[in-house]
């Protein structure tokens, strides 16, 4: 085995446009994480699979500088019809809609939702806001038949159930 061979049995590669295969960025496999992550989420029983909900979120979310809101919409059998990025914030905050959230919930068909949000700060603990703005979203969401089954906080490797912690 030749010392090219060696240095690249460790290295992810990519084939560029000429054909030629090289070890891949950073950036590059992060893209493929997510490409990955996003099949394995759509169409998947998302309450069966809460791992790779969390995982996807993880590569999707946690190195962001800037707080994101998003929302995976669900069918009735709560497959994933759709992750879509709804707000985007500064590093302290966002502004979210209820009723584009609503309005989006309506336009996919939904019956279900998880809420996701990120805290750039490295914290998962939920604040005072993110409470009140989950309820405000249960109760809009409520009047038009689609439930909210969890609100997900991501900072950085870490991801915080407000569900599982009966804040819901």
């Amino acid at each position: 085995m030749s010392k090219l061979s060696l240095s690249l049995d460790s290295s992810l590669l990519v084939r560029d446009v000429a054909g030629d295969y090289r070890p891949a960025n950073a950036d590059e496999v992060l893209q493929a994480a997510q490409r990955v992550l996003v099949g394995q989420m759509r169409g998947c029983e998302v309450l069966s699979s809460p791992q790779v909900v969390r995982d996807y979120l993880r590569v999707k979310l946690g190195a962001l500088e800037h707080e994101v809101f998003a929302v995976v919409y669900l069918d009735s059998q709560n497959r994933v019809i759709e992750y879509v990025e709804m707000f985007r914030g500064s590093v302290s905050q966002t502004s979210v809609y209820p009723r584009e959230v609503v309005k989006e919930a309506l336009a996919r068909n939904s019956a279900a939702l998880l809420l996701v949000h990120n805290h750039p700060s490295g914290s998962t603990q939920p604040s005072r806001a993110d409470e009140m703005l989950t309820q405000t979203l249960k109760s809009a969401l409520a009047l038009v038949d689609v439930r909210v089954l969890d609100h997900l906080i991501v900072a950085g490797a870490e991801v915080q159930s407000m569900a599982e912690r009966g804040l819901m």
